[in-house]
Order: C-alpha cells, then structure tokens, then sequence
C-alpha cells in the first residue's frame, strides 16, 4: 500500500478539553485516526484514550513519540509546555499543529521554525478560526472589492476570566495573560481578512496582580495596496468583561460584520446606506477543528513544511507582538 492511502495518525499532548474538540474533529476528517495521547499523568491519559476512543496513554511525551512515531502530534498542552513539545516533536522528525498561542516570544518562534525548515518537518499553528466558511466568505467579499476600498476596521474579544492565580487565565508559569489567549486571534484574523503587510503595530496592555496582561490593546498600520491609501486597524482584548466578541470591516461602498470572529458561523454584508445586503450563514460546519486537520494532512501529502494560509511568518510576527503585550 502507498503512503498515501494508509490512515493518517494523529497524536495528542495534552488531555483537556480542547484535546477532546480536536479527538471528535478527527471522526468527520476522512482516513485519519487519533492513535495515541499522552499527558504529564497517565490516570489523566487513559482516562482521556477510553472516553475518546484512543488506543494508546502515555504518561511521557517522548516515549510516544518513539513508540509511536505518528504522521503529526497535535499540541493541546497549556501555552507554557508549547515551545518545548514542538521543538521535541520537530528534533524527533514529527510534524506539528500546536494550539494557539503556539509561541511566548519570538526567540521560541524562531528557534522551532528554522530546525524544521531545515529537516523539511511540517509545523504549524493551530489558527482554526482562519479557515472557518464566514470567515473565508468575508474575506472573499473584501476580495471582490463588494465593500469598496477598506478604510478601517475594528476587533473586540473577551470575558470575564475566573479569577484565581493558579489557574490557566492567570498564572504566568502556566504562559496565563489576554495575549496568548485572546489577542493572538486578533493580530492573526484581522491581518488574514486585511490581506496587507503590517508597517507597524502599536500594543498596550494592563498587568494585572499575578504579573499577566489583563486587558491589551493593538493598533495595526496595514501598507498601502493596489494604489489604496494606508488604513488602520484596532484590536482589543479583555479577561475584565464580558465584551461584544465582534470584527467590522469598513470600506468606502459598505462593511461586513463577523459575529464572534474567532467562532464565527455568521457573516454580514452591508451596504453603503448600512442595509443588508447578504447574510451568509454556515450551516454545515459540525467541528470547525476539522478544518485545520485536513490542511495538515494536505500540507503533508504534498510535501510541505508549511502552509499558505497559516504559515511560519504569521506565527513569528504575531509571537513578537504579544511578546510585548504580555512583557516576555
């Protein structure tokens, strides 16, 4: 049998939620398998395997990578473990989808990207939300120019955080802070839907007692394009409240409004006089993990080390912005 057409084998680290979103995604993605997961403990792992239906736990990272030398591991472990679990998977010649934020800094970004650029490993950031049909659909609305030249555009996302230092929110050792959670949907959806290089990127964030950033802000300069002037675009993020999880894009014929962009399943365009003109809804998407599963598997069989829509300069750029939100 040809590579190609054996069962595609994913690999999880890390057993929490997010890790069984990923493990139900896989059902739906044709010829691939979730085929072993492992997690600091192993009471944690079988119990994730039996109530996931993974046929192998670990309690030792690397001994799954030997033992079980899978196509790709998914990272699911918290933003802290990232850096060092994709640069073992990469030194073990395993290709990578690592949750978001995948990096802290950019030295950490650097470092993974450029081993396995250099041993031709696949690696790349588990960004989900771009490959979402609302947000493809609006962004192939801004393609089409159906909003004119774009002006401006605008991006709230949060919640109000349980407040304890020791958990994921906001304890530091565990990479805690808006940043990582939340701002790193904003610099990569909105520079996604801009379609523009970035010219330059203003952050501001407030820290809060355990040493996170608790509520940030970035105001992005997108470079002119296609003899259209420079255009500004703001991102806010909070852990402080329950803010309307929102992107507007503003264009000189019109705007377009994602819901929830980060989950979105609804997208809305708009004319010049603000009447709706289009309301796209996506009905068929049941686990929008599913997506990002098969660019891997696409990326792979074609020999990729990564991919166009999330690729390794996207990661990089957007560590070394939240680097300085979070104060890395």
């Amino acid at each position: 049998m040809d590579r190609e057409e054996k069962e595609f084998r994913f690999a999880i680290m890390g057993a929490g939620n997010i890790a069984g979103k990923f493990c139900d995604a896989i059902k739906y993605v044709g010829n691939a398998k979730v085929s072993a997961v492992a997690s600091k403990s192993m009471e944690r792992a079988q119990a994730f395997a039996e109530k996931n239906g993974v046929g192998k736990a670990y309690d030792s990272y690397e001994r799954m990578l030997k033992e079980e030398k899978p196509d790709c591991v998914y990272i699911a472990a918290t933003t802290d473990a990232h850096y060092r679990l994709s640069l073992m998977c990469v030194q073990h010649g395993v290709a990578v989808l690592c949750e978001k934020a995948m990096f802290e800094n950019s030295l950490q970004a650097q470092e993974v990207f450029s081993l396995a650029e250099e041993k031709g490993i696949f690696v790349m950031e588990a960004m989900w939300s771009r490959f979402l049909p609302a947000v493809k659909r609006a962004k192939e609305w801004v393609e089409r120019g159906l909003i004119g030249e774009m002006v401006y555009a605008e991006m709230s996302i949060g919640f109000r955080a349980e407040k304890d230092p020791q958990n994921r929110y906001y304890n530091p050792a565990l990479g805690g802070g808006a940043a990582y959670d939340l701002m790193v949907y904003g610099y990569e959806i909105m520079t996604w839907l801009v379609g523009r290089p970035v010219e330059s990127v203003q952050a501001c964030s407030v820290m809060g007692d355990t040493g996170v950033d608790l509520t940030d802000h970035i105001l992005l300069r997108f470079a002119p394009k296609d003899g259209s002037p420079a255009m500004l675009a703001s991102c806010a993020g909070t852990f402080l409240a329950g803010v309307e999880d929102r992107l507007v894009l503003y264009g000189s014929e019109g705007k377009i409004v994602l819901p929830g962009p980060h989950y979105a399943s609804e997208a809305f365009l708009f004319d010049k006089k603000g009447n709706l003109s289009v309301h796209f809804r996506d009905d068929e998407t049941i686990n929008g993990f599913t997506y990002e599963a098969e660019e891997v598997m696409r990326c792979m069989a074609e020999k990729k080390t990564e991919s166009e829509v999330v690729p390794h300069s996207l990661t990089r750029e957007c560590s070394a912005v939240l680097e300085r939100l979070a104060h890395r």
